[in-house]
């Protein structure tokens, strides 16, 4: 999985990973925002959600210590992160400013 990541955040077009876990009650509010920010960027950006419980070793690569923790990377380099929910504006404005 750590070589398919890392082609995958090597993209031309931003990425946002969504590290979450099952078991985390604000994970599926996100969930549901991510799913917002998706129909809002089209295809100008992909996102991707990684369970830190069947990927530890990329959430421990990449310091994840709470959840939903979100990550930008666009050509393999980090560009924004945060933790906790956000909004759909917030989202959509930080991809678009990417793209």
């Amino acid at each position: 999985m750590s070589q398919k990541f890392k082609e995958l955040i090597a993209s031309e077009r931003p990425v946002l990973i969504d590290f979450f876990a099952t078991w985390c009650q604000p994970c599926k509010v996100q969930s549901s925002v991510l799913n917002s920010v998706k129909d809002n960027v089209g295809e100008t950006a992909r996102i991707v959600k990684i369970d830190i419980d069947a990927y530890p070793a990329i959430a421990a690569e990449y310091g994840i210590r709470s959840v939903p923790s979100l990550l930008v990377f666009k050509n393999s380099e980090l560009l924004w992160r945060g933790t906790g929910v956000h909004d759909v504006n917030t989202l959509t404005a930080i991809l678009n400013q990417y793209s």
